[in-house]
């Protein structure tokens, strides 16, 4: 069987190159290359990306075997009813390694069509690395290689005011469009590249912070043979996404123009503030991911669908959202209860498998991003800790252990974070200290966290106790103890 590729799907048609994205995901494929389609189809974009990637090149290498196509498939409830289509998606132009041609990427930054930046590139990849500088082919850091391609743009135009891009980060971090903005700058700063070049990026340059909500579980693996046959030809990378999907973007008035999303279907927004859509969906549903991923897989769930219908993780999770999010939130809580709900039956949606792992990557600094804020609000509101977000963490610091019973964990993180747990828990296996030492360790690790832990009260004992409760009786037997407690409380 044939390779998806312009071979065997020839009518496809080529478009300028108008976006650079960095990130060859599953997400941005099935959310923003999607969309890109959609605004060629339908309007006059005309727009084609070229994709880099933030990490390895293992799927910049297939995109380019595929002549940059890949099958969609959108499963879900639309227009009130469920549907299950497909189709091919031929809004990338090309994928750009940038260790092996690292030059076609400093030309692409001189092409007079290029006009906007996308990213994604989880929320531990918009941060400053002072290891990087600008004459590495390429930077580590996804800011450092987006300042060295802006740079490669201010030359190649003299400065040009109108030749700036429109950056638009998916990264789900606050102010993530500000954020970058100054990392930025700061790279500017430390590698002297000039005031002009500052007054560049400032004046010429458009950085749009933006909340993105579409589940994309990605390759489904359990289900490629069966997709496979229906097809006709073989592809490497098939993406699973929902049908559902939202995108804010926080941008000035002249962004419709530019970007005419309206009235052709997409729920694309140009909105002036995004707080009210970003905290209720990362508190939410990001919230509700990561807390999921390390109860639900040491609890031996495998998908997101598995963790909601199951009786005690599914009640885990309704708790956690009814008694611990919500209440922390501003505005309706009717309208929040509703949001709830609607994302609840998203996460049971039979049609998508969503694998507990695909989403464990970056845990930690996810659980800073998305969590941590509620956990801190909700100590404040109530004075006391709010217990299943707790059993949450505590259930994730154990997942860092490595180990699913008898079974390896393939976690997924950066080296750093990866390197601080093997060595913490082999101390603790070799008896150098116990839970409550352990605990301590880890909640005073600013890195991890942005802040010592240790300073919110009780948190630190609370942790310990729940680790040696799901290593002593298994996390099963701790997460029900912890629920019927919870059950005896609310009944007081």
């Amino acid at each position: 069987m044939k390779l998806l590729s312009k071979e065997i799907c020839p009518d496809f048609r080529n478009y300028p190159e108008r976006i650079l994205q960095f990130g060859e995901g599953n997400f941005l494929r099935g959310f923003v290359d999607w969309q890109v389609q959609v605004l060629n189809q339908k309007t006059d974009f005309n727009g084609s990306v070229v994709v880099v990637q933030p990490r390895g090149s293992e799927k910049i290498e297939r995109l380019n075997r595929q002549d940059g196509l890949f099958t969609l498939y959108l499963q879900g409830i639309k227009e009130g009813k469920p549907v299950n289509e497909h189709l091919v998606i031929d809004s990338i132009s090309r994928g750009i390694n940038l260790h092996t041609a690292y030059q076609d990427y400093i030309e692409l930054a001189g092409k007079e069509e290029l006009r906007f930046i996308v990213s994604n590139t989880t929320e531990a990849g918009i941060a400053f690395n002072p290891e990087d500088k600008l004459e590495d082919r390429p930077q580590k850091s996804f800011p450092g290689k987006l300042t060295a391609f802006l740079y490669y743009r201010f030359q190649a135009f003299s400065g040009d005011g109108q030749k700036g891009c429109i950056i638009i980060p998916c990264e789900l971090i606050e102010n993530n469009g500000e954020k970058l903005k100054e990392i930025v700058l700061q790279y500017a700063k430390v590698w002297n590249l000039g005031q002009g070049f500052t007054d560049w990026v400032n004046n010429a340059n458009t950085f749009c912070s933006s909340l993105v909500d579409r589940i994309v579980p990605g390759f489904p693996e359990d289900t490629i043979e069966e997709k496979t046959a229906e097809l006709g030809y073989k592809d490497d990378l098939l993406v699973v996404g929902e049908q559902y999907h939202l995108w804010a973007i926080q941008g000035p008035e002249w962004l419709k123009k530019e970007l005419p999303v309206s009235g052709i279907g997409l729920n694309t927004l140009v909105v002036d503030d995004l707080a009210p859509f970003r905290t209720r969906k990362v508190r939410i549903l990001n919230g509700a991911h990561t807390t999921m991923t390390a109860v639900g897989y040491l609890y031996g769930l495998n998908t997101v669908e598995e963790a909601v219908n199951d009786p005690e993780v599914g009640n885990f999770i309704r708790g956690f959202i009814s008694d611990e999010i919500i209440p922390t939130l501003e505005g309706s809580k009717e309208e929040l209860t509703i949001y709830a709900d609607e994302v609840l039956s998203r996460f049971a949606n039979p049609y998508i498998k969503h694998y507990l792992m695909s989403i464990s990557l970056n845990s930690i600094s996810k659980f800073q991003a998305r969590n941590l804020p509620a956990l801190l609000d909700y100590v404040n509101q109530n004075n006391a800790l709010p217990k299943r977000m707790v059993f949450a963490l505590s259930s994730l610091i154990y997942f860092y252990r490595g180990k699913r019973g008898h079974e390896d964990i393939a976690i997924q993180d950066s080296p750093e974070v990866l390197e601080y747990f093997k060595t913490l828990w082999e101390q603790f296996d070799s008896n150098a200290f116990g839970f409550g030492e352990l605990s301590k360790k880890v909640l005073s690790e600013q890195t991890l966290w942005g802040m010592n832990l240790l300073q919110v009260p009780n948190l630190s004992e609370a942790v310990s106790e729940n680790l040696q409760s799901i290593h002593k009786n298994g996390i099963r037997q701790a997460l029900k103890e912890l629920l019927d407690k919870a059950i005896f409380q609310e009944g007081l």
